[in-house]
């Protein structure tokens, strides 16, 4: 810790709700040196977030799960029900905990709120989101639970052949849960939350806080069924094709039947959805404004992670008030950035490279009727 960290650090100390102003003047420093003395002490772990309330500062408040993920990947083709040669890496993932580092990346005040086990994995999970600069003052770790865990295998393609999810924890998100932390999720500026979470709390959640704009994360073909009587209070909707077609309850074969999916599940309530449709792009709709937004062809060295990097770049331009187009290119943009990965273990995601990557969306995009 330098002397100018323990001097904010002591502030901290005696008074948790001291804003970012205060400290400026005490300090007599920018207040955007106070910002990243406070950053630094986060990833540090000298400063949890608990009690300290930054009033002024707009945040995100994502829900949902955190896990560990291990990935396998063959050095050939996948053959099923053999042994085969390869790679595997364990990495720090879930739904929830990586949009909300995606977003945190993205440089917005980021707060997590997801259960863990008291196990090994559950306090190295959180040790991490801290020094990724996320606030995860609001999860809770249960000392008799057993953190989530995700395995996955992908193909020669890189695409995921098979998977088996551990994430009995998140049963015990409950509504008391979600109670106790009512005035965090009312302060958010906007809520991600994913379909990890049981029917009844997603249920609560949805509807109890009505003031609240939620971005849903489909999360699978099995858990985006909780979805369909709760379309009518969600703000933003990110289901892929299949998904799209159990809320919709018609058959997806062609841009036309992709159009009119979308159609129904905005006249069933939805304000804003973004229906992924793979290698073919994105179809956009908030009733008014639509469209196709297709992907300039890219090399892919991971599919794992790049539907969360897609909801966090739609978030940024959520917050960033720019239009729906503007936002689904952001999405694409945020998603391309994690499909080209260049390292192993973590998303190679910011946004200077994500505006890099926007131009390329857009000359890619801007010959065609979309």
């Amino acid at each position: 810790m330098t002397e100018r960290e323990k001097e904010v650090f002591d502030l901290i100390n005696s008074n948790p709700l001291i804003s970012q102003e205060e400290i400026s003047e005490k300090l007599k420093i920018a207040r955007s040196s106070v910002a990243v003395h406070i950053s630094n002490l986060m990833k540090k772990g000298y400063v949890l977030g608990k009690g300290y309330i930054l009033k002024e500062a707009p945040y995100i408040a994502v829900i949902g799960g955190a896990n560990i993920d291990i990935e396998g990947v063959p050095l050939g083709v996948l053959k099923m029900k053999d042994s085969n040669p390869g790679v595997v890496n364990k990495t720090f993932g879930g739904v929830a905990k990586n949009i909300a580092e995606n977003i945190s990346k993205l440089g917005i005040d980021t707060k997590l709120i997801t259960l863990v086990g008291g196990d090994s994995h559950g306090k190295d999970l959180i040790d991490y989101c801290r020094k990724k600069g996320i606030d995860t003052s609001y999860s809770t770790m249960l000392e008799r639970e057993s953190t989530s865990i995700y395995i996955s295998i992908l193909d020669e393609d890189r695409d995921m052949a098979v998977a088996i999810s551990h994430m009995d924890i998140m049963t015990k998100m409950d509504i008391p849960f979600i109670k106790k932390r009512t005035s965090v999720i009312k302060g958010a500026v906007l809520c991600v939350v994913d379909t990890n979470i049981p029917l009844e709390t997603l249920e609560y959640l949805l509807k109890h806080f009505k003031e609240t704009k939620f971005i849903v994360d489909t999360v699978s073909l099995e858990k985006s069924k909780k979805l369909k009587n709760l379309l009518p209070y969600i703000d933003t909707l990110k289901p892929n094709k299949i998904e799209a077609e159990i809320l919709s309850g018609i058959k997806i074969s062609t841009r036309e039947d992709t159009k009119n999916a979308a159609e129904i599940i905005i006249k069933k309530g939805v304000k804003n959805i973004f229906l992924s449709l793979g290698k073919e792009g994105v179809y956009y709709s908030n009733g008014t404004e639509m469209g196709f937004i297709e992907t300039p062809e890219i090399t892919v060295t991971t599919s794992t992670g790049a539907g969360d990097a897609f909801l966090a770049g739609v978030t940024y331009g959520k917050s960033e008030r720019k239009n729906i187009k503007k936002q689904v290119m952001y999405g694409v943009s945020a998603s391309i950035s994690v499909l080209t990965n260049s390292k192993i273990k973590e998303n190679d995601i910011d946004i200077d490279r994500i505006n890099e990557i926007l131009k390329e969306v857009k000359k890619c995009n801007s010959m065609k009727n979309i």
